[in-house]
């Protein structure tokens, strides 16, 4: 169990590395305005019009809390989405105990 949770938190961390290095990029190649890429520029990026239409079903299903919970997710930055989670279960995991 250990292991798999250091490999998710693994994966979590360089998706994260990732988008942030991406947005590193794109503001240098915008003259150094700095570019934070939202989760929903991100999932439009991967999917056109996918994010709409997730909405688009959530609004039916969803209660509205977790409607705006969601929301308010889509507006943070990619690679705080999936850094800090990855860091959490990375500390979570922690290090393997020596057996003798």
């Amino acid at each position: 169990m250990q292991a798999a949770l250091r490999l998710l938190s693994l994966a979590l961390i360089v998706v994260a590395l990732g988008l942030l290095g991406a947005d590193a990029i794109a503001s240098l190649d915008r003259g150094g305005e700095i570019t934070v890429r939202s989760v929903e520029q991100v999932w439009a990026m991967l999917t056109p019009g996918g994010a709409g239409d997730f909405l688009t079903w959530a609004q039916r299903h969803w209660p509205p809390a977790a409607l705006h919970l969601f929301q308010a997710v889509m507006v943070l930055p990619g690679w705080a989405v999936t850094g800090v989670p990855g860091v959490i279960l990375n500390f979570l995991a922690g290090r393997g105990h020596d057996q003798p």
